[in-house]
This record gives C-alpha cells, sequence and structure tokens, in this order.
C-alpha cells in the first residue's frame, strides 16, 4: 500500500521557489531517503506532509486521501531542532503527546513504558529532560515521535549528536518499525545512512528533483572509476597503465582511480605478474560521490 504520494508538489515564498514539482511515493514498510543539501527544500517538503504549512500546486496523499486533521493521528515526527520542554518529567509529556494523537492515557502509559524498556532506560519515566545527556533526550524525542504507533514516520536527522552505540541502537529500532509496517520518510546528511537503511531516494537541489529511484538502479546509472587491489607485495607501474588517472597506496594494496572501466583488466594483469593478488574489485560509486557529482562539494 502507497502510504504517501506526493504528486508535483510546489510551494513558492515570493519570488523564491522553494519546491518545485517534486514527486515521490512511500510504500507500507519502507524507509524512503530525501536527501540534498541545506536549502534544497527538504525540510518545507516534511512540513508540507506534516500539514504545517500547504503547498501552492499539486496533491498529497495519505493512503489515498488528502489530508485531515485526524491524521495527525497517523503520522509521528522526529524534527532537527529537538523540541520537548526540558523542565517536564519525560512522562507527563510524552504521554500528553500521544493523548493528543488519539491514545488513551492507559495506552499512552503502556507504550511509553514499553519504549523506554526497549532503550534500556525504565528509570527515565519520571526524570525531567534537562536532567539527561544530550542523546538520551533525543532518544526520548524519538519515543514521543513514535509512541502512538504511526503508520507515517518522518525522521528529520535522526541520529546526529549521538554516539556510535546509540547510533546503531536507533537504526535496529527503525528497522524493526519498517519490519512492523511503518512507512518511513527519512532525511538526513550521512550517505552511509542512507545506503544502510533507503531502498529508493530523492535528491533535492534548490528545489528541484536532480535524482531519484532505487539505490541499485542510480548505481548503475553512474561509471565506476575505482579499482580496490590487494595484494600481497608491491606493484610498479600503475601510473602508466592507460585509463588510469590516480593511484592512492593503502595500508595493503592500492586504491586506483580509472577513466576507462577497460583500466581494469590491464591492472589485474599486471599485478598478477608481480606479486599474489588477494582482492580485486572494481568498486559502485558510493552514494556520497554520486551526491557530490550532483549537488556540489558543498553541504552548506
Amino acid at each position: 500500500m502507497k502510504r504517501l504520494q506526493l504528486e508535483h508538489v510546489y510551494k513558492q515564498y515570493a519570488d523564491k521557489t522553494a519546491v518545485n514539482g517534486i514527486s515521490l511515493e512511500v510504500e507500507e514498510g519502507e524507509i524512503y531517503g530525501l536527501l540534498g543539501a541545506n536549502g534544497a527544500g527538504k525540510t518545507t517538503s516534511m512540513r508540507m506532509v506534516l500539514g504545517l504549512i500547504y503547498p501552492d500546486g499539486g496533491n498529497i496523499l495519505y493512503n489515498g486521501k488528502g489530508y485531515s486533521k485526524e491524521l495527525q493521528h497517523l503520522m509521528g515526527y522526529l524534527p532537527e531542532e529537538r523540541g520537548l520542554y526540558p523542565k517536564i518529567k519525560v512522562s507527563e509529556q510524552i504521554i500528553y503527546l500521544a493523548r493528543l494523537r488519539g491514545m488513551s492515557e492507559k495506552e499512552a502509559d503502556k507504550s511509553l513504558r514499553h519504549w523506554l524498556d526497549r532503550f534500556q532506560v525504565p528509570e527515565y519515566y519520571d526524570k525531567k529532560i534537562e536532567e539527561l545527556s544530550k542523546g538520551n533526550q533525543q532518544k526520548m524525542g524519538f519515543i514521543a515521535a513514535v509512541v502512538h504507533r504511526p503508520q507515517i514516520l518522518i525522521l528529520d536527522e535522526a541520529f546526529s549528536g549521538l554516539d556510535p552505540v546509540n547510533v546503531e541502537l536507533l537504526k535496529a529500532t527503525v528497522k524493526e518499525l519498517r519490519d512492523a509496517g511503518t512507512a518511513i520518510l527519512f532525511s538526513t546528511h550521512r550517505m552511509e545512512h542512507v545506503e544502510e537503511l533507503c531502498r529508493n531516494i530523492s535528491i533535492l537541489h534548490r528545489g528541484n528533483t536532480v535524482v531519484q529511484g532505487s539505490i541499485h538502479e542510480i548505481k548503475n546509472r553512474y561509471p565506476r572509476e575505482e579499482v580496490k587491489l590487494v595484494t600481497a607485495g608491491q606493484v610498479s607501474g600503475l601510473e602508466q597503465i592507460q585509463g588510469v588517472t590516480a593511484v592512492e597506496p593503502l595500508e595493503r594494496g592500492y586504491s586506483i582511480r580509472i577513466s576507462n572501466p577497460s583500466a581494469a583488466q590491464s591492472i589485474l594483469q599486471a599485478a598478477m605478474t608481480q606479486t599474489n593478488v588477494e582482492h580485486f574489485e572494481i568498486k559502485e560509486p558510493t552514494l556520497n560521490q554520486i551526491f557530490i557529482r550532483e549537488v556540489g562539494e558543498s553541504n552548506e
């Protein structure tokens, strides 16, 4: 089922076009990546999905229907700027937020306790937000976004500021929500997280969609320009091979930039005549490389 659909959505601020006719679909049980540099239109798009602002053109559909206030019960949102009140207890404000989204107080309390147990911090129930570390405040924000079991979840830089252990914990939780059927619109600057979590993506640049589709299909559109060569000994003369543009020695082997795929076989042959080849790989482009190619070096 298509939980969320944007159809040629457009938003204008005075003489600035913030979002220029973007379209995307998020299926039930899918994490969809929405990428772009600052000012690309991601936040405006998410705010339109949430009903905080209205599009000037196009349609946004939720389970095939237009927006209504009842849809707030179906959606959860973790903003980049965390918004829980520092001097109020975790339980008081998260249960209150869950009740605003249609849960009874009993249901909300049960769900909150489940999530606190899931994150192994049941003792935070009666703590004030300001008493928690920044990372644990962020986990409470995540709980506030999912406590009412939304069908559609909007995550904006969900892992920023977390240490590696908590990043892995939150990633595992996001995957669990996906596997349970939640449709997740996921925005981040961390391309490695997108490659791990998302199947389909849109890259925005100045309000326009510049790349869209499955990550696998997108990568197949771009040339493979890097060879990884791991050898038992040194290999000389790699720089002289036609099509080789750069050679970087690694701790064991070489990273080699090529301008022509046919250069890869010449590299392998040259290496095999000089030493034992332990690993040889023509690497597909990373999502980060594709992003830089389409959007530019700056992420700011």
